[in-house]
This record gives structure tokens, C-alpha cells and sequence, in this order.
């Protein structure tokens, strides 16, 4: 890769990363988006199998391109993976796989990234996170006996991976329930137990039946705009997502063992052999240099732009301007927002220069 410097640099090719690629091929901006995978949708791919999206299908699609899956599907996550690599590819954007950014530092009026295949400067930078930064496993953990095989649920593909014997899932959010319930269907009755305290569930008849009215709700009326909205994003990265499209009472009808949240290695049940973290993410942003951040370890942004490091702007993030905003069908009005600012900065930068100039001329 060589040290030139691009107007923009987008971290990402996920579905926030892809977002902002297309508002800026529409503005013709010179960019190109780094994606540390070897492929656009691995990070999908890499999840466990039977994975299936949280919300309908009407409600996934990326700005310009319907996803392909009646509208009221969960589609699987090979499907979604499919969908971007297929929209990267539909909006021919500048996508260079395999390249991992290492740091991000502001000198002078660009940005200099340290990357696995060299050094790229750019005038602004585009950073797309995500919600699964770091996965977080509590300290209980390391006091749990060795013989206890342990993972994270990002490393969790499926039952058959497994050793015999109990199983206990940690953490009682969407990821937790879903596990435990396939985890359900090929053990004996019993042996899967489900630790924790459930986030709000969302029935399913409210998307059945209520479905725009509903998503209207979410993305409109829960922003950063409003008082809901900012009570709700106020508890927002401690309480976790709601759970949608499935429910604690299914995983407990399906056989599933329910305990209360873990304080300690003591409340694990003797009979347990491996237990699943379900335990969600931490951020983790040392990687950016000079970076402010919340309470909460996110960047400290105005709607995906860092007023302290100019020209340095994030899409994707979990509630960043609404409660969609980390999701496939709310990602893009934040990457239209952070694109337009971006093009009106480089205006306002290209006329001052211009003027400078003529001044000096």
C-alpha cells in the first residue's frame, strides 16, 4: 500500500462501512474502504450457524438495495453475508480485503493509518466498529474449575463442537436464549442451563401485526432528538438489546434450566462441563490516538462526528443517533449524515485554501 493521500479512508466493510461507501461514490469523493477480512461478510460467516437476524427482512435492507428475502424472514447469516459482498459488488465500491488498521493518528490536517500492509494517509477517516468490538468474559471465569471447557459466544458454531456433558450459557440476551435453545434440542433434558437476568423481550406479534408502525417507532421516535429516545439510550450499552423473535419462556418450554444472574464460580451447578459466555463486548479504542470518549468507553461524538479531532467521524455504533443505529436498515441515515458533514467540511477546507491563495498570490 502506498503512502498517498486519499480524501477519505473508510475502517470497515460491514454493513456501516458499505453504507458510507456508497454516498461517497455518489459524491465522487476519492476513498477506499479497508477490510481486515478476507472476504466482505466474513465477520458474518465466522458466526455460529444456525444464526439468524433479530429483526424481519423488510427492515435489512442498505440504502439503495432491497434485501433479497420475503419481507417478513429472519434471514440466515450466510444470506446477509451474501447481501453485502453482493451490494459492495452492485455499487462497485473500493474495497481492499485482508488489511487490517493498526492505528490511527492525527498530523497536521490528515490522518496517518499504520495498517498491515503499510502506512495510508487521508484527509478525513471513516471508523465503523460495530457492535462487537472486544468480547467480554466476566472475572468469574478464571476462578472456574480448569477441567470447565469455556468460550465466548463469538467462538460458539454449534452444538456438535462441544464436549458431552451440561452446558451452561451465560448471559440471557437474544445471543444467550438462541444458543441455549439449540442447544436444547440435542441434549438430554435438563442438562442446558441459562444464567442471568433477560432483557425486555419484543412479542412477536408486534412485527406481525404492527410492524411499520413499530419500526417507525424505533427508528424515528427513539432518537437522540427525543426525551424516549434519550432515556432509553441513556441505559442503553448496560441493559443490552431487547429480545426479538425469541423469548426466555421459549428456551424454558424447550427444556432449558433457568438460573439467576452469576455472582461467583460457586453458583456454577456441579454437573456443568463447558460453559458459553454469552456475555456480550467491551469497546476497546487505544488503537486511535487522541481519541475522547464516553463514560461508557465509546467515542464521545456528535452523531458520528468528533468535534476534538477534526475530520475523524464513526458509523454503526450501538444507539450513535437512534435505537437502529447499529442495525442493517438503520445504518444508513448515520452514514448519510456523517458523509454530507464530511463533503461540507472538505468544501469549506477546499474554498478557504482557494482564498488563502489568491490572497498570497
Amino acid at each position: 500500500m502506498d503512502s498517498q493521500t486519499l480524501d477519505v479512508v473508510v475502517i470497515g466493510a460491514g454493513q456501516a462501512g458499505l453504507a458510507a461507501g456508497r454516498f461517497l461514490k455518489e459524491a465522487g469523493v476519492e476513498f477506499t474502504i479497508l477490510e481486515k477480512s478476507g472476504r466482505v461478510g466474513d465477520v458474518w460467516r465466522n458466526r455460529w450457524d444456525s444464526l439468524r437476524l433479530f429483526t424481519p427482512a423488510r427492515y435489512c435492507a442498505l440504502p439503495g438495495l432491497k434485501f433479497p428475502a420475503a419481507g417478513g424472514s429472519f434471514p440466515v447469516k450466510d444470506a446477509v453475508a451474501d447481501y453485502l459482498t453482493a451490494y459492495a459488488a452492485r455499487f462497485e465500491l473500493p474495497v481492499r480485503t485482508g488489511v487490517r488498521v493498526l492505528a490511527v493518528r492525527r498530523v497536521d490536517d490528515a490522518f496517518e493509518l499504520q495498517t498491515s500492509a503499510g502506512e495510508l494517509r487521508a484527509r478525513s477517516v471513516i471508523a465503523t466498529p460495530g457492535a462487537n468490538s472486544t468480547p467480554f468474559v466476566p472475572a468469574a471465569g478464571q476462578a472456574l474449575d480448569p477441567s470447565i471447557h469455556q468460550l465466548h459466544s463469538n467462538e460458539y458454531r454449534g452444538p456438535s463442537e462441544l464436549p458431552a456433558g451440561a452446558v451452561m450459557v451465560v448471559g440471557a440476551g437474544t445471543s444467550g436464549v438462541e444458543i441455549s435453545l439449540e442447544l436444547a434440542q440435542s441434549r438430554p433434558a435438563g442438562s442446558v442451563y441459562l444464567a442471568g437476568k433477560p432483557t425486555r423481550h419484543i412479542p412477536d406479534a408486534v412485527f406481525r401485526f404492527a410492524g411499520p408502525l413499530y419500526w417507525r417507532l424505533v427508528n424515528s421516535l427513539l432518537t437522540l432528538d427525543t426525551k424516549p429516545g434519550r432515556k432509553v439510550a441513556a441505559g442503553f450499552h448496560k441493559q443490552g438489546a431487547p429480545l426479538i423473535r425469541v423469548s426466555v419462556k421459549d428456551a424454558e418450554r424447550a427444556g432449558v434450566v433457568r438460573l439467576p444472574r452469576l455472582q461467583g464460580a460457586g453458583d456454577v451447578p456441579a454437573e456443568v462441563r463447558t460453559i458459553i459466555w454469552a456475555t456480550g463486548y467491551r469497546p476497546a479504542f487505544d488503537w486511535i490516538e487522541g481519541l475522547p470518549l464516553d463514560a461508557d468507553g465509546w467515542p464521545a461524538t456528535k452523531r458520528g462526528v468528533v468535534p476534538e479531532l477534526p475530520g475523524l467521524y464513526f458509523v454503526g455504533m450501538p444507539f450513535q443517533y437512534a435505537l437502529t443505529s447499529g442495525l442493517i436498515g438503520g445504518v444508513g441515515r448515520d452514514a448519510k449524515y456523517v458523509v454530507d458533514y464530511l463533503l461540507g467540511r472538505h468544501s469549506a477546507l477546499t474554498s478557504a485554501n482557494a482564498e488563502k491563495t489568491l490572497r498570497n498570490s
